[in-house]
């Protein structure tokens, strides 16, 4: 039985992860990833680091910021791939911040399809519009977008 190699070059983790080479220098930089050098100064990724690209694909594509994932990683080991049990940890912690960005964006899906699509082209009659700035009390930004929890109406 062929024996895999403990650590990969930067080449073979692009290649793997299909994230591009400076892409993995990012993720390095921002600690959110870590290597070894070898004798003649080349990056060396244990193989582990795959799993962690992969969480921070994911991560990245449901829209949780860097500082969100850093934090997450950092309560992994560092020097073996996360268990089932950690990932199950995670999940967990973040089911209630998932839910809260699925809730509104399903709420701003629901309100734009009826803007949009009720063809009245007229702020009077927009779900969205906000006459007056009326709504300025509930703080900046979309607050008919924000989720409920966040003080959105």
């Amino acid at each position: 039985m062929t024996r895999l190699a403990e650590h990969l070059s930067i080449g073979q983790v692009a290649e793997r992860s299909g994230v591009p080479h400076t892409a993995l220098r990012f993720y390095e930089d921002k600690g959110l990833i870590t290597s070894e050098r070898s004798a003649g100064n080349q990056r060396r990724y244990p193989r582990s680091v795959l799993r962690r690209i992969a969480f921070i694909r994911a991560a990245q594509r449901v829209g949780l910021s860097l500082e969100d994932i850093s934090g997450a990683l950092a309560t992994l080991p560092d020097d073996h791939a996360p268990t089932k049990a950690d990932w199950a940890r995670l999940s967990r912690e973040w089911q209630y911040e998932l839910d809260a960005r699925i809730d509104a964006l399903q709420r701003l899906r629901d309100r734009l399809t009826g803007c949009v699509g009720c063809g009245c082209l007229s702020l009077r009659s927009c779900s969205l519009y906000n006459a007056d700035d009326e709504l300025a009390r509930f703080g900046p930004g979309a607050s008919k977008l924000r989720p409920v929890s966040e003080g959105g109406i």
